[in-house]
């Protein structure tokens, strides 16, 4: 590699050397995926708990609100609402404001290593529109119930920053962070039970 190359790679755990430009989905690994989100903090970890509220935390409790919203769905959607984040494992978890300020650059990568990610699972490239926009509202119900309950903002603040969600889109949870290997083996097993019934 001479000075003027930029590398637009990671080298994964798996052993596999991930291109970020120009990804692959024959170097995606779902241990790599679980083990990164694992270690990705939501809210760039500012969150209350022992531990910091990650992104696979995140996904796994999308895919269970998606699920609840969504009782008869086929399974290959709830696999895409558990992946809705997964290339965060590679290019990390950005707050809304930075990645308005970072620009498309960063909405490029992630629309890349997410239609890699989904080939690499048996998904389409692209969801459609009306499994996205279920899967959205999960997330938001998400994120609204993260923002009050970890992240320190007011109900009227998580109101105007996400939308009230609906009561009935919201569980009687009250939301933990969890051990990062702790919250591997869950994204691993809710993973595994969805490719056993697509």
């Amino acid at each position: 590699m001479t000075k003027t190359q930029t590398r637009a790679w990671q080298r994964m755990l798996s052993g596999r050397r991930l291109d970020l430009l120009n990804p692959s989905p024959m170097d995606i690994e779902i241990e790599d995926i679980a083990h990164g989100l694992s270690f990705v903090a939501r809210w760039n970890g500012q969150t209350h708990g022992k531990y910091p509220y990650s992104v696979a935390e995140h996904s796994v409790f999308v895919e269970h609100l998606f699920f609840s919203l969504n009782p008869h769905i086929n399974p290959k959607w709830r696999l895409a609402a558990l992946l809705h984040d997964a290339p965060e494992y590679v290019i990390g978890d950005m707050i809304s404001p930075v990645k308005s300020a970072v620009g498309p650059g960063y909405a490029e990568m992630d629309a890349r290593l997410t239609a890699a990610i989904h080939l690499r699972f048996g998904l389409p490239a692209k969801i459609p529109d009306v499994i996205k926009k279920q899967i959205k509202r999960a997330d938001t119900s998400s994120a609204w119930l993260e923002a009050v309950q970890i992240a320190g903002f007011s109900e009227k603040e998580a109101n105007t920053l996400f939308g009230k969600p609906m009561l009935s889109d919201l569980p009687a949870i009250i939301l933990r962070p969890h051990a990062p290997m702790q919250v591997k083996g869950q994204f691993l097993e809710v993973f595994n039970d969805l490719m056993e019934m697509i």
